[in-house]
């Protein structure tokens, strides 16, 4: 008899095909409903279809309405469904992905439970951000404050690179049409990433509150894994929307953000990354994202 803790564990590619899907879809105001192995979404203009099994993460934003049916077909096919705010930039709740094997959580369980290992695993993700800097040498404030520094250098490259004009991160919860075109298109592409990040981390069938950098937070692996595309990723593209103007900046950056994550393939690259933080598994070739947790100082 096998047990639920000893089934064979999907390699990503069989868990979500990662390369054959959009990275997320975003709806708002219709009516979510399935026909045959198709998502439709009905609303004033008509009715659209989306093969459910091409689905990475569906975004379901205000006025949506979304029937059992719809909700069976994307569980079959591994979809993970996330409820936003209005432009996707609250996350409200998420629907559960499809994994068979408790290896991931039990692996990032393990590893978080122990205070030497947690410290191995942080460090192991400030070296895929630093990868020229012995991050042993620094205690987690300043590896902090090292971070700080490089978003703060980012903002200012992206600004002079765009010509868009930058007065600095201002971001008020329930105030987003308040702020500029920059700082709400940074909001909304780092409300992808998490999209994103969570996607994986649910897939994967991790935990998405336990976090190696962010704690008592219960999202705080998804952001563990989403800041380690912020400057590289989100950052750049959220300029490159707000350079195109302040009209429809949260979708231009949605659109942008979405061909540059299917572009690079970044939902198999968190994979990856994902992997051979929590269980050491070597990148394969072409793989980026640094090394692993690395061995336990004594």
């Amino acid at each position: 008899m096998t047990t639920a803790g000893r089934r064979r564990t999907l390699s990503p590619r069989e868990l979500t095909r990662m390369r054959d899907r959009v990275s997320f879809v975003y709806l708002e105001r219709c009516v979510v409903h399935r026909e045959d192995n198709a998502i439709t979404a009905e609303d004033g203009d008509g009715t659209r279809y989306i093969p459910g099994a091409t689905i990475g993460t569906l975004l379901l934003g205000p006025g949506t309405t979304v029937t059992q049916a719809a909700m069976k077909v994307l569980g079959e096919c591994g979809a993970s469904v996330v409820w936003v705010g209005e432009h996707g930039v609250r996350f409200y709740a998420a629907g559960r992905g499809l994994t068979t094997s408790s290896r991931m959580v039990e692996a990032q369980a393990a590893a978080w439970a122990n205070r030497q290992r947690r410290l191995d695993v942080a460090r192991a993700m400030y070296r895929m951000r630093f990868p020229d800097l012995d991050v042993d040498a620094f205690s987690r404030q300043q590896l902090l404050g090292k971070e700080s520094d490089r978003v703060k250098k980012c903002y200012r490259a992206e600004s002079e690179r765009t010509g868009v004009t930058w007065k600095g991160r201002r971001y008020k919860p329930g105030q987003h049409d308040m702020s500029d075109a920059p700082n709400k298109a940074i909001t909304s592409a780092a409300q992808c990433l998490y999209g994103v990040a969570h996607t994986v981390t649910v897939a994967l069938g991790c935990s998405p509150g336990l976090g190696f950098v962010h704690s008592g937070h219960d999202r705080g692996f998804v952001m563990d894994m989403a800041d380690l595309y912020k400057v590289e990723i989100g950052i750049p593209v959220a300029f490159d929307a707000a350079a195109q103007g302040d009209e429809d900046v949260d979708g231009l950056t949605r659109r942008l953000l979405r061909d540059r994550i299917n572009g690079d393939g970044l939902l198999e690259r968190c994979v990856r990354d994902v992997r051979r933080l929590l269980l050491g598994d070597a990148v394969g070739e072409g793989g980026r994202g640094g090394g692993g947790p690395g061995r336990t100082r004594r």
